[in-house]
């Protein structure tokens, strides 16, 4: 069977070829795409400034925010059948290795694959792909590809805050570093528990998106009174959950200024390669609890649990503010690249 797939071979080198699709392993399905987000971390791997793309070991499908529908199932499938809806895991742990049986997180995994980021993992920017039933979960037959193609961002936000043992509740200040799509993930989430919650960030539009999805107050930082808006704002104290979702350098350190006494700080930007300067002596006498999340761990099954359950509170497609058909993807790519500010969410559709 032949399907058109998209193959990153180096930076800015993003091309559309037609392939033979191989034969189905009994334990793997075949989905037809309906939508694939592109992320910011598709972008950086493109531009060439992040190391989690692995073309160095071969050219590979980029896409790990994705939905669609399976075709076809292999001969020992039987949780998943033709027809259904699904989206998949990004993380994939192999449950063998000594990390795995050990309970750590799939980052740990010694076999680890990534969906869309390695020749070993396909993503979604391609017509049809091929993925273990294992690392599959269905969707609700009424919800469009679009917003299926949230589930793997919205997981981010999700288990940034719930995952590891954190928790957020009414009595909670949450502090939000960054306004795109996994800060606005995150906002959503700590709102369902009715926790006050401030967003920070620079882009005035992503402000005014942030108050409609989950912020109670957006904060422009670029005014240099951000320690002193925080405080205002929490009678003094500071946050007691910080979510640090932009990745960026000055918010990472901001984290540690704006955190009020025991709080629970939650980094889930990336930032990896880059040594950033922070006050680290403030976990001392603030008693700040820190957590990193990468790969969340049997997570997704939740995440559209509760994404069904507060539906009718946000409008997911609403958050796409630019839709290509898959066969302009470099258009849609400079889109994504080009227009940062504006682009909250470039989506391919199929």
């Amino acid at each position: 069977m032949k399907a058109k797939i998209a193959y990153m071979y180096k930076t800015h080198d993003l091309r559309i070829e037609e392939i033979n699709l191989p034969n189905l392993k009994s334990n793997q399905v075949l989905i037809k795409i309906g939508a694939c987000g592109i992320c910011g971390s598709d972008v950086e791997c493109y531009e060439g400034l992040s190391g989690e793309g692995r073309y160095d070991l071969g050219p590979y499908t980029p896409g790990h925010e994705w939905a669609g529908k399976i075709v076809e199932i292999g001969s020992n499938v039987t949780t998943v059948q033709v027809g259904n809806k699904v989206t998949g895991d990004c993380v994939l742990k192999c449950g063998i290795c000594s990390n795995c049986k050990d309970g750590l997180m799939p980052s740990a995994c010694m076999s680890m694959r990534e969906i869309g980021f390695r020749p070993d993992s396909p993503g979604g920017m391609g017509e049809y792909m091929i993925l273990e039933e294992e690392y599959v979960h269905k969707i609700p037959d009424d919800w469009s590809y679009i917003k299926g193609s949230w589930i793997e961002n919205f997981s981010v936000g999700y288990f940034g805050i719930w995952g590891n043992g954190g928790y957020v509740d009414a009595s909670d200040d949450v502090i939000i570093v960054g306004g795109g799509p996994i800060g606005l993930s995150t906002a959503m989430v700590a709102k369902t528990s009715n926790a006050k919650v401030i967003l920070i960030e620079p882009l005035e539009n992503r402000r005014d998106i942030a108050l409609k999805y989950g912020a109670d107050f957006a904060i422009d930082p670029s005014d240099g009174k951000v320690k002193e808006n925080i405080l205002k704002i929490t009678n003094g104290k500071g946050g007691s959950v910080i979510i640090e979702a932009s990745g960026n350098d000055k918010g990472i350190a901001s984290c540690f200024d704006i955190a009020g006494h025991s709080a629970r700080l939650r980094f889930i930007g990336h930032s990896v390669g880059r040594m950033v300067p922070s006050e680290l002596g403030l976990t001392i006498w603030k008693t700040l609890n820190m957590t990193g999340s990468g790969g969340t761990k049997d997570f997704l099954q939740r995440t559209i649990k509760f994404m069904s359950r507060m539906s009718s509170d946000y409008d997911f497609e609403a958050l796409c503010t630019h839709f290509f058909p898959f066969e302009k993807l470099n258009e849609a790519m400079d889109i994504a690249v080009s227009q940062k500010a504006n682009a909250m969410k470039v989506m391919l559709t199929f």
